[in-house]
């Protein structure tokens, strides 16, 4: 089963529990794969009660439809602070933040960029790295996280 076709089927209950499908990912390793998905609550962010819920439903769901030809682990958690972007609406919703970038192919001489995600205008990214702006098409990012920034106590 493709990925899309796995989020397709599983994108409804996950969503009808309130959370988000963020990503999920099939690994092939050997005769098990491992099945990771991603959930996420923008308000309030994720609880094990909430990985526990989307982990049975999952599963109930992954028994009914038996995607996969053999046997395979199944993860649910948070994307977490530092979390992948994958999506248009992902780099919409993290506009201001600091975020690594990775892309397909070199631009001036460089793969990786970090800066602040300034927004998406139309199907480019733009990044503010220091005094430059750039704007990178979504089809040539390879990969983007969110760089978290802790906040440092007073002492």
């Amino acid at each position: 089963m493709r990925q899309t076709e796995l989020d397709e089927l599983l994108r409804p209950s996950i969503e009808n529990m309130g959370l988000e499908l963020w990503s999920l990912d099939f690994l092939s390793q050997g005769r098990r794969g491992l099945l990771r998905i991603f959930i996420d609550e923008a308000e309030r962010g994720v609880t094990l009660e909430d990985c526990e819920r989307v982990s049975r439903e999952v599963s109930a769901i992954l028994d009914v439809e038996d995607p996969f030809a053999g046997a395979f682990t199944l993860e649910v958690s948070s994307p977490g602070l530092d979390r992948a972007l994958h999506k248009k609406a992902h780099y919409e919703r993290f506009s201001g933040s600091n975020i690594k970038v990775r892309l397909r192919t070199g631009y001036e001489g460089r793969r990786n960029f970090t800066g602040v995600l300034m927004g998406v205008e139309q199907e480019d990214v733009v990044i503010r790295d220091g005094e430059n702006e750039y704007l990178f098409p979504l089809s040539s990012i390879e990969s983007a996280t969110v760089v978290p920034q802790l906040e440092q106590k007073e002492k």
